[in-house]
């Protein structure tokens, strides 16, 4: 029997774009009962158009650096203009292929999990921008994930990584807690598919972490916490270093 391959979704809408052939929105669907719209010429944005927070993390970035979730490659793209040493990592083929379209020299096509078991190269920062610690997948692997990260650092390495804290959406109680659905251990473990142009991507998880329970994550794993921006809604930048 013949194994069917999960769909680019992602990918497909990127390269349509960058081709100039966008069918559709590309829409995200989340556990938290929300669709929106994704417009694709956000994920090409130059770097005057970028947040502050993303911009905030560009500055940080030194020596050789592991863009990892790197999309279609606007991040790397900058830095390699600033004269570092690169490796874009995504998992979409249609991501990797914007990437070198659009002039990154480094790029690779694989999981995170999977680039991890391969390599034993190390780096002196760790990228993760739109909430790329997400990857963790839940709260209860996030500690795996920061260790698994940890050994992709030099010894004054660092992660830099954006993310938010999502109990806005909840319903808050009196006791200052908040009322999260029984699926879920944690309000920031959330679940995610695309659609686009009529077709569905798989179910993935996605993690939003407040930063106390990072920083509570971080120092299990031998990981220092440095809280490095506010956003605007919710969200903040953060550094992770060898403790």
């Amino acid at each position: 029997m013949t194994k069917q391959l999960v769909p680019d979704i992602l990918g497909k809408a990127l390269w349509d774009y960058y081709q100039g052939q966008a069918k559709s929105a590309l829409v995200t669907h989340s556990s938290l009962d929300q669709e929106e719209e994704m417009p694709l010429g956000y994920l090409f944005r130059s770097y005057d158009e970028m947040p502050e927070l993303e911009q905030e993390a560009l500055k940080h970035c030194r020596g050789r650096v592991l863009d990892i979730g790197a999309g279609a490659g606007i991040h790397s793209l900058y830095l390699q203009k600033q004269g570092l040493d690169v490796l874009a990592l995504d998992q979409s083929a249609g991501a990797i292929q914007c990437c070198k379209a659009q002039g990154v020299k480094q790029c690779l096509c694989t999981d995170f999990a999977g680039f991890r078991r391969s390599t034993s190269e190390q780096y002196d920062t760790l990228l993760l921008l739109m909430n790329g610690i997400g990857l963790a997948g839940s709260l209860q692997n996030l500690p795996a994930f920061l260790q698994s990260l940890k050994g992709l650092m030099t010894q004054k390495g660092q992660i830099i990584l954006d993310s938010s804290d999502i109990r806005y959406v909840f319903e808050e109680e009196e006791d200052g807690g908040i009322w999260v659905p029984n699926d879920r251990m944690y309000y920031g473990d959330v679940e995610y598919h695309f659609s686009y142009a009529g077709s569905r991507g798989a179910e993935f998880k996605w993690l939003f972490i407040d930063p106390q329970r990072l920083e509570e994550a971080a120092q299990f794993v031998g990981l220092a916490f440095e809280f490095l921006k506010e956003g605007p809604h919710y969200d903040y930048l953060a550094r992770l270093t060898l403790a």
